[in-house]
């Protein structure tokens, strides 16, 4: 299970020299097959729980203690210079009660978060205070987009803010691939001369409204197909509606493909969309455009950030379209648009690129977060995720 975050932090870290910054990173241990202790690239992996003993929910409650525990023990040896939060969830918790045994220890707060703000606010409605106090005692707050900026300071945070988004592996995203391998994939899936590939790079919850993409098929002709690739819990929920809908035939569940192959399915494709109930950012998205594959996606969280509408935005240059939220037949119909005006398709796929390629590389992403953690003098860095 891979997300945004998990991609930042490699990503990141990838990109910065062992020689200028050391990261030890304390993660919960999903999977009991996995090593306690692993190094990948540029990070020193420390996974902690009771896999056992306990199910997974109840490990991540009690994420929080072992957490801080660990980095308690981790503290008397390495001395670190700073400690790094992955989120304000039970990673920022567990860096709370850290900040509170070493408060001269800078303290950054990086915040992906993609669900609602007002489902956030809910779940932690019985610990409230202390998840205020997660911002509070930060030194500073990245985020990857406005719209959490924007909740960094409803939640009272004062200090300084830097907005730094996600990127895109822009080298793997937008390289060309050979035409007999895009051809051997379109015979794989059983692609026709005549169909058009809808195409969504999803984990499979409420909040990326895919049923919303199987319910627009109705609307839309019998040779345009839905690729679903992710997985998720909703999973069997959309193999029934799709069924439902008599749609089941149109729609192909591809599950989980790795980063690497990703590439070729988008190439494959004709449109990218996710009809989003929130975002913090939207790593998809801007990899679809790399891909040079024209997205359709709703004005939620941080997409506005990097998607423009001519509609919406008429004074920038359109790097997509927009459709409203929950409604499959308005999503339908930029869909269509999207596929059948070449003239705007092609203005679209063209700004769109030319925007990643300036300011969504990854490279330029981890000079960003170096320059944060050399701005708090940030020798070694204990990052937490959870």
């Amino acid at each position: 299970m891979v997300g945004g975050a998990e991609v930042a932090i490699k990503e990141i870290t990838d990109r910065i020299s062992s020689k200028e910054f050391e990261f030890d990173m304390i993660t919960l241990q999903f999977n009991s097959k996995l090593p306690r202790f692993e190094k990948i690239g540029n990070v020193n992996v420390y996974r902690i729980g009771f896999t056992q003993k306990f199910p997974l929910k109840i490990n991540k409650y009690i994420f929080p203690f072992i957490a801080f525990w660990k980095a308690f023990r981790l503290q008397r040896k390495k001395k670190y210079a700073g400690i790094w939060a992955m989120m304000a969830n039970y990673a920022g918790f567990a860096t709370v009660f850290f900040k509170m045994a070493y408060p001269k220890i800078p303290y950054l707060l990086t915040l992906q978060e993609g669900d609602p703000i007002t489902y956030i606010k809910k779940r932690v409605r019985f610990v409230y205070p202390i998840f205020r106090q997660i911002f509070a005692r930060a030194d500073i707050i990245q985020t990857i987009s406005n719209y959490l900026a924007g909740f960094a300071r409803d939640m009272g945070y004062n200090g300084p803010l830097k907005i730094v988004p996600n990127g895109v592996d822009t080298a793997l995203f937008s390289k060309e691939i050979p035409e007999s391998e895009l051809n051997a994939l379109k015979e794989k899936l059983g692609k026709k001369a005549d169909e058009k590939f809808i195409i969504t790079t999803s984990r499979l919850v409420l909040k990326n409204a895919v049923d919303d993409v199987i319910k627009s098929l109705v609307f839309l002709p019998s040779n345009y197909r839905f690729l679903v690739l992710g997985v998720g819990p909703d999973m069997e929920m959309l193999k029934a509606l799709a069924q439902k809908e008599g749609v089941e035939k149109r729609v192909s569940f591809l599950g989980q493909v790795n980063h690497s192959g990703m590439p070729k399915y988008l190439k494959v494709s004709d449109v990218f969309t996710r009809p989003s109930l929130s975002e913090g950012f939207g790593n998809s998205f801007v990899e679809a455009m790399a891909a040079e594959v024209p997205v359709v996606a709703t004005p939620v969280g941080g997409i506005p950030d990097f998607l423009f509408d001519l509609q919406i935005t008429p004074n920038k240059e359109p790097t997509g379209l927009f459709c409203n939220l929950r409604d499959p037949r308005d999503l339908a119909e930029k869909i269509e648009r999207i596929i059948r005006d070449d003239a705007l398709r092609a203005r679209i796929i063209k700004n769109a690129k030319e925007m990643v390629m300036e300011k969504y590389d990854w490279v330029m992403i981890a000079k960003d977060m170096k320059d944060i953690f050399e701005g708090l003098k940030l020798k070694c860095l204990l990052p937490l995720t959870g």
